[in-house]
């Protein structure tokens, strides 16, 4: 290999400054190609750029043409997450470094294409990365499913007139069960703090916890 692009990108997930920076991305980019031998072109996507789908990333997909065209010899990236997140894109990457004969170099993996056994491990990793993220997701979403049903609102805080506040109160207090007072409010079209949403027992629980 005589020439490498590489590649450095900060999407908007870590705007906040807890991924890595595009300086520390190219500082290894410099210092992994010096190591290698490898002539470097440096491309960036800049910051704020969305990770979710290849499409939406200019610079990766220019990159990607002039490698298919034979401009560079190895595609040179810090960190797995900055090249794809998910493991359609990236196995789409890896057919073309095939097709292209060049090289996928990832730093955080300790991967090199250009052998079989590093062709080998890149795949196997995109999978468990997609897997573990695949996870969290899941667990998200059951963490939020559980406190919505335990009556918890989540998102933006709202608002609620006070005197519908007072009135689930006084029925309350009167003995009115929760799936009683939220039948009533429905009948009567109040509208609850969420628009377009309906009164529930949980709802109810949840504007008792607030007003006591």
């Amino acid at each position: 290999m005589n020439k490498a692009l590489g590649y450095s990108r900060v999407s908007k997930e870590n705007r906040d400054g807890t991924g890595v920076s595009i300086a520390e991305q190219e500082a290894w980019l410099v210092k992994e190609a010096s190591r290698r031998g490898l002539l470097l072109e440096i491309v960036s996507e800049g910051e704020g750029v969305s990770a979710r789908k290849m499409m939406n990333r200019p610079a990766l997909q220019s990159i990607l043409r002039r490698l298919d065209k034979g401009e560079a010899d190895a595609l040179l990236v810090k960190k797995l997450d900055r090249l794809a997140r998910n493991v359609a894109d990236f196995l789409e990457i890896l057919e073309r470094s095939r097709k292209g004969k060049w090289a996928l170099i990832i730093g955080d993996l300790d991967i090199d294409t250009s052998t079989p056994m590093g062709e080998a491990m890149a795949t196997i990793s995109a999978t468990f990365a997609q897997l573990e993220r695949a996870k969290i997701s899941e667990r998200t979403k059951e963490a939020l499913a559980h406190k919505r049903a335990q009556g918890v609102i989540l998102g933006r805080p709202v608002t609620l007139a006070p005197e519908v506040a007072q009135k689930i109160r006084t029925l309350r207090a009167q003995g009115v069960t929760l799936q009683e007072i939220s039948n009533h409010l429905n009948e009567l079209k109040v509208p609850t703090a969420h628009k377009g949403s309906e009164w529930r027992p949980s709802s109810i629980a949840s504007v008792l916890k607030r007003v006591a």
